[in-house]
């Protein structure tokens, strides 16, 4: 059923820098990491002052209690020990990076999301039996001046193979202008859909929607199982011509989708694009208006897939944000394979809708915290457990981390945080929550002291996005030994994810020179072994 049009906007921050000249109007609108109200810190996004979170045993980690219908919740602590945010599993930012480093370039500070960085793997975290979130909270101290890191890491139950998901009516809209004959753009478009043809059900529904100057609907809402060969031969056809319009491209998609909508189905608008629209309504609020009512008409949600050595970063993640969807970037076939074979089909099996998370952090224990990353995901504390709110959108097998700096009090013992995680079922938009807490009895190690491998690849790869964009997270051991923890993590697993990582955190280093990392260049640490454990 479709959203209710009398639903408020999802009130978060907005940072759209200028990689995209003339397309966007909005800057950088910063938001305090520990949300709500100000902090008499000076440190930019930690809070503090407040009452206190709800308390949690001492050395706690885990935990997956859901309230149950009518019982009292405990008043939750003052705004500024609260932080509170929509769930994200995008990674376009942490690829484009890759993409961009790999050049020999350094990515535009704007353009650098630490979430994605972080969300772009995937750790061993325990997995619901239902259709919610398991909720695991650990972490380790830096070494810096009372500061520890403490993760949040949510996950969702993994595809049903063999068991029946509802049926997928995806829009595809593709970019066909002159700046997608570069290769690895167009190419690899045509590539990446010709591998999703052959992985869809055959009571799945298809659309095709090409994009330049004007928009032209190539395949109208076509059911898969008769058409796989006709598919094929619009995708084969595809040819680049003339200038960006994406403002047509969006719109005759969403025209094209609403026409097909299916019932019951995930109906869904894939936008494949580098984004740089030059022709056509260029300002991004037309565009914007239009997805946000067709997602809120008929549910239709927008995965915006992020192509080329020059990409409109800014503009496809908040086309995707306002379309309550997710945003990636392929550079190379394998890349394409992963999005299009793997990743895709899970954001057609919903685990949840509208997911919120908030961290509740103990002031007894807590002098200050911040949440690294998700400042474009913000949302206010009030507006947890109002499901009239966006939040985000959750497919089957996905994985959440959220990180937070924190320095405890000297001394302090016991809760530290209490996280929960707020979504509404698919189906029947039934709310539902799960808690888990951390105590400072979990804190006692130190972040790089053996046994800690999944743990330090989230801390590197958040170290690594801050200091592209140029922040001061503490306990950063710079880029030189990140690079060679993330080498160390390569050898010991086989991941050739993580070395990926390694070689883009020396390319970086290597650009930014021996002030970020030391004197000398980081060596290369493990040979690969099978296996790929954080993909």
């Amino acid at each position: 059923m479709g959203r209710q049009n009398t639903r408020p906007a999802r009130r978060r921050g907005a940072r759209f820098p200028a990689v995209v000249a003339g397309l966007l109007a909005a800057g950088l609108a910063v938001t305090g990491c520990g949300a709500g109200s100000g902090d008499s810190s000076s440190d930019r996004g930690f809070g503090g002052g407040g009452r206190t979170a709800p308390a949690a045993p001492d050395g706690g980690r885990t935990g997956t209690g859901a309230p149950q219908e009518g019982e009292q919740r405990s008043s939750p602590p003052a705004p500024d020990y609260l932080s509170t945010f929509a769930l994200d599993v995008d990674t376009a930012s942490y690829g484009y990076a890759r993409r961009t480093l790999a050049e020999g370039r350094l990515p535009e500070p704007g353009t650098v999301r630490p979430e994605e960085f972080v969300n772009s793997f995937r750790p061993d975290y325990p997995r619901p039996a239902d259709n919610g979130f398991s909720v695991t909270l650990d972490g380790a101290r830096t070494g810096q001046d009372g500061w520890s890191l403490v993760r949040v890491g949510l996950a969702t139950r993994g595809a049903d193979r063999g068991a029946e998901r509802p049926p997928a009516a995806l829009t595809f809209v593709v970019d066909v202008s002159g700046s997608m004959d570069e290769p690895g753009r167009l190419d690899l478009v045509k590539e990446s859909l010709g591998l999703l043809a052959d992985r869809l059900r055959e009571d799945d529904s298809i659309a095709l929607v090409t994009f330049s100057a004007e928009a032209e609907t190539r395949l109208p809402m076509t059911r898969v199982g008769a058409a796989r060969g006709r598919i094929h031969e619009v995708v084969e056809s595809l040819g680049t011509s003339s200038s960006t319009n994406v403002e047509a491209g969006v719109r005759t998609g969403y025209d094209v989708a609403v026409a097909g909508h299916r019932a019951g189905a995930t109906n869904r608008v894939v936008l494949l694009s580098d984004a740089l629209a030059n022709t056509g309504a260029t300002e991004a609020e037309t565009i914007l208006a239009r997805i946000e009512e067709e997602r809120r008409e008929y549910g239709i949600t927008l995965f915006g897939v992020g192509v080329g050595s020059e990409y409109g970063d800014a503009f496809m993640e908040r086309l995707a944000d306002r379309g309550d969807g997710q945003t990636t970037y392929v550079a190379d076939s394998a890349q394409a394979r992963k999005v299009f074979v793997d990743q895709l089909p899970t954001h057609v099996e919903l685990r949840a809708r509208d997911a919120k998370a908030q961290v509740a952090f103990d002031r007894r224990t807590v002098e200050k915290f911040r949440l690294v990353g998700y400042e474009n995901r913000s949302v206010a504390d009030e507006d947890f457990r109002d499901d009239r709110v966006d939040g985000g959108e959750i497919g089957a097998g996905h994985t959440v981390t959220a990180l937070y700096a924190v320095k405890t009090r000297p001394g302090a013992s016991g809760p530290v945080a209490t996280a929960t995680v707020r979504w509404l079922d698919p189906a029947t938009r039934a709310p539902h929550e799960r808690s888990g807490t951390v105590a400072t009895g979990a804190l006692t190690a130190g972040l790089w002291d053996e046994g800690h491998d999944s743990l330090q690849l989230t801390a590197i790869s958040a170290y690594f996005a801050d200091t592209l964009r140029g922040g001061d997270l503490p306990g950063d051991p710079g880029l030189r030994a990140l690079a060679n923890h993330a080498g160390a993590i390569a050898g010991r697993s086989g991941s050739a994810v993580v070395q990926e990582l390694a070689d883009a955190v020396r390319q970086a280093y290597g650009l930014m020179g021996p002030d970020e990392g030391g004197s000398e260049g980081p060596s290369r640490e493990g040979e690969l072994r099978s296996g790929d454990p954080y993909s």
